[in-house]
């Protein structure tokens, strides 16, 4: 983000007014980033910061739900917004003469919504749909059986959607003592980039968020990586798997070097996976790497979806695939892996959208604003060296296995773990 188009201004409540100005374009797109979410939850009440999420759109003192998506799409705009286990985001893009109207709407829905009860049960069968959508869907619902093998018994572990039988009897007090608990003026970022005015936005965002307060909320409970093996039999027509490890935090000094790791192991057509595994011997439609970053735990992961004969032969390539690195010579493919990377980056800088979500996230997790250059150089540094410590730091830790569907021909976890050896 070129430091001359970026700003930031703090607001007295603690709210964080970030902006990227962008002339040559006709829209802004903006939103509320909190740094809450699943997290931040008890297990007794998981859902309820996605369920808050739902209910904001549901009626204020002074908008009816219908009012709220008439007024902005009626200016040919959008509303939306997501829970994730340590975010949650309230964000809208439109024509830039219609910005006041974006933080006027995000400001009512944030600060005077009525959580009446005849929508939130309305609201709570809507979410109970979601879950049994997601539940339907197994490439998408391993990930979390991944999750809470990985991180079983605690918040980073448990469903962002919640479960059937939590959401079914969850409160309006549950929702409102929620948001009075976490939706304070530090934990928020205020996020903006497009045709708009710096100075104007942090007159509209003072305005009106005046009501938002400086909250202490409860410390996070520490993440506490576990692993192990997750398997369930189900009819379907593929295995669908998941092999991971604990990664890296956002802070970690090896955090480029492990975002190149997964590029070069399943980052694209040319990784060394979609090559071997779908390429060379054809035992999948779909395999990738992926990672996920916390504030102070990580994920590298593996997911593949193959048939019930093919599992036998895919896990052990995988796992060759893995061992292979440390004695390769990674030159060309980590070069390759970093143009990927830094383009993917520029590339998602023409988008409005992305430039404000960026920003958002940065003031949350890192406290300011790294600029384009400065995470380029610093992919620009990994080299074969971090890239094979950050290897072998995986292949010495606790694996994760986790699979849905016709699984008898999938080795024992234990097997697995020798593989890695």
């Amino acid at each position: 983000m070129s430091e001359s188009q970026v700003k930031v201004t703090n607001l007295d409540n603690g709210i964080r007014v970030v902006s990227d100005t962008m002339n040559s374009v006709e829209s802004v797109s903006l939103g509320a980033w909190f740094g809450i979410g699943t997290r931040n939850e008890s297990a007794d009440v998981n859902g309820v910061a996605h369920l808050l999420e739902h209910m904001a759109f549901k009626g204020t003192n002074g908008r009816s739900a219908a009012a709220i998506a008439e007024e902005v799409e009626i200016v040919g705009g959008h509303l939306n917004a997501y829970t994730s286990r340590e975010q949650t985001a309230y964000y809208a893009k439109l024509l830039k003469d219609d910005m006041s109207l974006g933080v006027d709407i995000l400001s009512d829905i944030l600060q005077n919504s009525i959580f009446a009860e005849l929508e939130l049960d309305r609201e709570r069968n809507v979410v109970l749909q979601e879950i049994g959508q997601c539940a339907d869907t197994p490439d998408d619902i391993i990930f979390d059986y991944f999750q809470s093998t990985a991180y079983p018994d605690q918040g980073l572990g448990r469903p962002v959607l919640g479960t059937g039988e939590i959401i079914s009897k969850m409160s309006r007090d549950t929702v409102v003592k929620f948001i009075n608990d976490n939706y304070g003026g530090e934990q928020m970022v205020f996020s903006a980039a497009g045709n708009i005015c710096h100075d104007n936005l942090v007159d509209l965002v003072n305005s009106k968020f005046s009501s938002v307060s400086k909250k202490q909320i409860p410390a996070l409970e520490p993440a506490n990586y576990v692993g192990g093996d997750w398997r369930q039999h189900k009819n379907l027509e593929q295995v669908h798997l998941i092999i991971g490890f604990p990664g890296v935090t956002f802070y970690d000094p090896d955090f480029y070097a492990q975002q190149v790791l997964s590029m070069l192991l399943g980052g694209g057509m040319s990784s060394r996976l979609f090559q071997e595994v779908r390429e060379k011997r054809g035992l999948v439609y779909s395999i990738y790497a992926f990672t996920s970053a916390y504030r102070d735990s990580g994920i590298l992961g593996i997911y593949a979806g193959t048939g019930e004969k093919q599992i036998k032969e895919l896990v052990p390539v995988v796992c060759d695939e893995l061992l292979g690195i440390i004695e390769s010579d990674l030159e060309l493919e980590i070069e390759r892996s970093k143009v990927q990377l830094c383009s993917g980056l520029l590339m998602s800088r023409e988008t409005t959208s992305n430039r404000c979500e960026q920003m958002a996230q940065h003031l949350l997790v890192h406290g300011g604003i790294m600029t384009v250059e400065e995470i380029v150089e610093k992919v620009n540094q990994v080299d074969i060296i971090s890239v094979k410590r950050v290897i072998k730091k995986l292949l010495a830790t606790v694996p994760t296995l986790t699979a849905l569907g016709p699984v008898s021909n999938l080795e024992s976890y234990e097997k697995f773990c020798d593989r890695l050896k």
